[in-house]
């Protein structure tokens, strides 16, 4: 086998100078309880995009877009990943299909051969503190590169007739969304979804339909047709007034400056669902509205496993479908990354791994 690999290398916080084309990485072993994957196919992300720039940083209060270009200089340094300062170099990549080549200690060598799934948001084995999370390409090293290692209770066998490419577009967009909607307990009710048109808003067009769920996609008026051919019934222009205390559940992605209206859309008694801020992180909240109308509001990032087992049920029973706007080669991830940021395409952006 091999000893090096191609892959995109993230050098530092900062604009798409910082991801470096290297064709002489070594491949990573698996370790006791992991397994080697041949990754085939991987997505975009608006996490790889925030986690390059930096933008979970607290000292970071604007939209994703501001920092897009060049990063923030060096203000995100000392806390810019999911969980504090993030270790470089990183190979990202939060969404993985591929096929187990090596297993490690411990591990079943029948496994080998098996296409799987990477889940994408985990617990760490032997991390006992609240909550416990990593994330694939932020913590850990993910699918931008030709190889990678996983727990093995974190790679899970798919049996599937779509691509490779087509179910890479599932683990990070779909698992957010369908751990929001079993975070806010969504039953066949009104529910509002913000940031529709991206990889998670359309995916959780799908899976609150399949709850059998009345879906208001919040959006630009130029993607309405295609959030109905996913299932949204009503779309409404993002720009729009929104009606008052019209839904049972908000699946917000958006935050911002609109985001006392998207809350004052709750009726009384609602649920809030939050896992994204692409407006802008920081919001203004009159309390009155908190109280007054009974509302919960819930933060939607650590999944128990269960959530990324449903999903791949999900798939395998043909329930949901991928929505591929485009695919590109790693070796073309600026480009890739240039199209997602431009956000005039719905669902997700693919990237062939495999040659």
């Amino acid at each position: 086998m091999t000893r090096t690999m191609k892959g995109m290398v993230l050098t530092g916080h900062g604009g798409p100078e910082r991801m470096e084309w290297h064709e002489d990485l070594a491949v990573p072993q698996p370790a006791a309880g992991e397994v080697q994957v041949r990754v085939l196919a991987a997505a975009v992300n608006n996490t790889d995009i925030n986690t390059r720039i930096g933008w979970y940083s607290k000292a970071v209060r604007g939209d994703t877009a501001q920092g897009a270009a060049s990063g923030y200089d060096g203000q995100a340094d000392a806390d810019g990943g999911w969980d504090g300062a993030l270790q470089f170099p990183r190979i990202q990549g939060a969404d993985c299909c591929g096929i187990v080549t090596a297993v490690g200690e411990g591990v079943s060598p029948d496994r080998i051969g098996e296409r799987v799934l990477l889940r994408p948001m985990f617990a760490p084995a032997g991390d006992t503190s609240d909550l416990p999370l990593a994330t694939l390409g932020s913590e850990r090293d993910g699918a931008f590169a030709e190889y990678t290692t996983a727990e093995a209770r974190h790679a899970i066998r798919v049996t599937s007739d779509l691509s490779d490419v087509e179910l890479a577009s599932f683990p990070c967009a779909f698992s957010t969304a369908e751990g929001m909607i079993q975070r806010g307990g969504l039953g066949a009710e009104r529910v509002l979804i913000t940031g529709a048109s991206g990889g998670v808003g359309s995916a959780a067009i799908q899976l609150a339909r399949r709850r059998g769920a009345h879906v208001t996609a919040l959006s630009s008026p130029s993607k309405a047709d295609a959030l109905r051919e996913l299932g949204a019934n009503e779309v409404l222009d993002r720009d729009a007034p929104l009606p008052d205390a019209a839904f049972d559940v908000v699946l917000d992605l958006v935050g911002g400056p609109r985001w006392g209206d998207v809350l004052a859309a709750l009726r009384k008694g609602g649920r809030y669902v939050t896992s994204g801020a692409i407006a802008g992180p920081i919001v203004e909240l009159d309390l009155r509205t908190l109280y007054l109308r009974d509302l919960t509001l819930i933060g939607s990032t650590f999944q128990p496993d269960s959530v990324f087992t449903d999903l791949v049920g999900y798939i395998e029973a043909g329930e949901i479908r991928p929505t591929l706007a485009r695919t590109f080669p790693l070796r073309e991830l600026h480009a890739a990354q240039e199209m997602f940021l431009d956000k005039r395409h719905v669902g997700k952006i693919g990237i062939t791994v495999a040659e």
